[in-house]
């Protein structure tokens, strides 16, 4: 597992409040572990500042699951 996945994966569950444990490359943001569209909007934020970038936030939203959310931040670092 890359750092930038690592770190994902832990942005995640502290934003979702859930087990890191359940979080997967395929598990989808809003079906599969539960974010609603605020939370989404605060994942967004939550990236941004662990890796200190800005990204496009309606490009970011169109992001449904975990390993495209890694291939996206990782376009920006």
């Amino acid at each position: 597992m890359s750092d930038v996945e690592k770190r994902v994966r832990e942005v995640t569950a502290r934003t979702l409040k859930i087990d890191p444990g359940r979080i997967q490359d395929n598990s989808r943001f809003v079906e599969d572990l539960g974010a609603e569209s605020i939370q989404s909007v605060e994942l967004v934020a939550a990236f941004e500042e662990e890796f200190d970038i800005e990204m496009d936030e309606e490009e970011a939203l169109d992001v449904k699951t975990v390993g495209k959310a890694v291939e996206f931040i990782q376009r920006y670092l």
